[in-house]
């Protein structure tokens, strides 16, 4: 396991990703905080460009809940057919639209909890809501952040809440809005799981992350 990072190192590392990216944007393809909400439910177990392949088509016919809704379980599939677990996936897509027809107005709730209640919305779908649609300090533990987060010694944990709340308290201020893109985006092309490019990373010069030497 790293060796933890000093909060001069925090600083050092959020403030020089921040300056090479001042303003990082998430990959998935959205029109409304809706669409957005169907594209992190869609994302589960899938690429972010495979989840756009997708919903080039789907959501400029049903970017609401109601047209959703009216596509029907059997329409929403054939659009999304392409990817992983499409079938569970287009029961949620309907179930979750139902749901916010009679409990929301048909709006996204910008509460955790009514997130979470959502049908295939878990954790970190609701911090993808809420920090991209909402502006919300919150951060998504993927895959790829909690790699970073582990590898580097910036928020060690053994599981993807332990790693939130351990990045919660960690992350200047300053920096918590941004926080998850920087390092979700990070993870996903510098700090690689198998082959990590050690000498392209801009904040190398503060990473713990022991074995930089044998990275390529």
């Amino acid at each position: 396991m790293a060796r933890a990072m000093t909060k001069a190192q925090i600083e050092t590392f959020f403030a020089t990703l921040q300056a090479d990216n001042p303003e990082p944007q998430g990959e998935l393809d959205w029109i409304n905080p809706f669409t957005l909400l169907v594209a992190v439910v869609l994302s589960a177990q899938a690429t972010d460009i495979g989840v756009n392949k997708a919903t080039k088509k789907l959501f400029p016919v049903a970017d609401t809940p109601e047209k959703m809704l009216a596509l029907g379980e059997a329409g929403v599939k054939e659009h999304i057919k392409t990817i992983g677990l499409f079938n569970a996936k287009a029961k949620n897509v309907i179930a979750l639209c139902e749901q916010l027809i009679e409990k929301h107005g048909s709006a996204v709730p910008r509460d955790r909890e009514a997130l979470e209640a959502l049908p295939g919305v878990g954790r970190k779908t609701a911090n993808v809501v809420l920090n991209i649609a909402f502006g919300e300090p919150t951060i998504a533990v993927d895959t790829h952040l909690f790699r970073v987060a582990n590898r580097t010694g910036l928020a060690a944990g053994k599981t993807p809440l332990a790693v939130e709340k351990a990045l919660l308290k960690k992350v200047p201020p300053a920096y918590l809005r941004h926080a998850h893109h920087w390092l979700i985006l990070h993870g996903r092309y510098i700090c690689k799981a198998r082959k990590p490019r050690c000498p392209d990373c801009k904040v190398a010069a503060v990473c713990n992350f022991k074995d930089k030497t044998l990275a390529s």
